[in-house]
């Protein structure tokens, strides 16, 4: 009997916790912080440190941050995604009217889960799948994991289906055009700053040096966005955020950057984070309080962080190429 093909793609995020609560975010960090991925030491080691240190002191703390960006739908990095998810879905329809097509989120920690997500499309009659984590440029730590779970999930079923996986879209066009608009578009309505900072997300050093493409990953897409841009040399810089722990992670530190920067008393600033797909904890919180906190504190001026691309109509289209590029051949 012949089955008629039908798509279902899975847009995959890290997650969030289930309120801004220090018992949610125990929980939550309870998931994240155990991945072997993101937390490379032996379990023996470092499990009696997750659960007799980090989850007694860490959760209160980072509950008020939640605290600080959550609003009256919740978490940012959750309804972005699931408003992606709807736009994304009826775009895609409406690009390949002949191909059953729908779109579910699936988060790497927390819910939905990954299971749940995959187990939601097979239910809507899926035949093929993309696996899309909303990360530009790879990492074992954020695209690795959630294709470790992914590829766990499928081992579990009876018919193991075609699966197209979109491990990266750093260089791609599509992407690095919509960056470029989006930025464009925010500066007619502010005007543009003396320098652009890209802020990437951190990673421990020694994971590159195992051969994690991250950091080239990263350092192309910042190339890729001043061509794009026409940035000259002074226009702009790179750093990484967000580290955790004792060991060295990717230089220069973005805290470190904002400090020097607001130290040369830099009359204005604009900052970019272009390996977060929508704004969450990261961004709202850590890049645009904390950030311009760091920033004019030491006599920095006028900061403004350029928001992500998160539901806007630029990434649902850019998205949509991506996927139907790669995905033809399961069609």
């Amino acid at each position: 009997m012949y089955i008629t093909p039908s798509l279902g793609i899975l847009l995959a995020n890290t997650g969030t916790p289930d309120a801004p609560t220090a018992k949610a975010v125990r929980r939550f960090l309870a998931q994240f912080l155990a991945d072997p991925r993101v937390i490379e030491m032996p379990r023996w080691k470092w499990l009696p440190i997750l659960h007799g240190i980090i989850l007694n002191t860490r959760p209160r703390k980072s509950a008020k941050l939640y605290e600080s960006i959550w609003d009256k739908r919740g978490s940012p990095l959750l309804y972005h995604t699931q408003d992606l998810t709807i736009n994304l879905e009826a775009e895609l329809r409406a690009r390949s009217p002949e191909v059953p097509i729908n779109v579910a989120v699936g988060m790497g920690y927390g819910k939905p889960s990954i299971k749940e997500a995959l187990r939601e499309l097979r239910e809507k009659g899926a035949t093929h799948y993309v696996v899309f984590p909303l990360f530009p440029q790879y990492s074992s730590t954020t695209s690795g994991s959630i294709i470790e779970s992914i590829l766990s999930e499928f081992t579990e079923w009876r018919w193991i289906p075609p699966v197209q996986i979109i491990s990266d879209y750093h260089d791609h066009p599509a992407y690095i055009s919509a960056m470029a608009e989006n930025v464009c578009a925010f500066w007619e309505n502010s005007p543009k700053a003396e320098k652009l900072l890209f802020s990437f997300h951190g990673i421990p050093k020694k994971y590159v040096e195992k051969g994690d493409p991250y950091e080239k990953q990263c350092l192309r897409t910042a190339e890729l966005l001043v061509e794009e841009l026409a940035l000259g040399k002074d226009e702009w810089t790179l750093a990484f955020q967000s580290r955790f722990g004792q060991a060295e992670w990717l230089k220069p530190y973005t805290n470190e950057v904002l400090e020097h920067l607001g130290a040369e008393n830099l009359a204005s600033l604009d900052v970019l984070s272009p390996g977060f797909a929508v704004d969450c904890l990261e961004t709202i919180g850590e890049i645009g309080d904390e950030g311009q906190a760091s920033f004019q504190n030491v006599g920095g001026g006028a900061y403004n962080y350029i928001p992500a691309l998160n539901a806007t109509d630029l990434h649902v289209k850019a998205l949509s190429k991506i996927i139907l590029e790669k995905s033809t051949s399961l069609r």
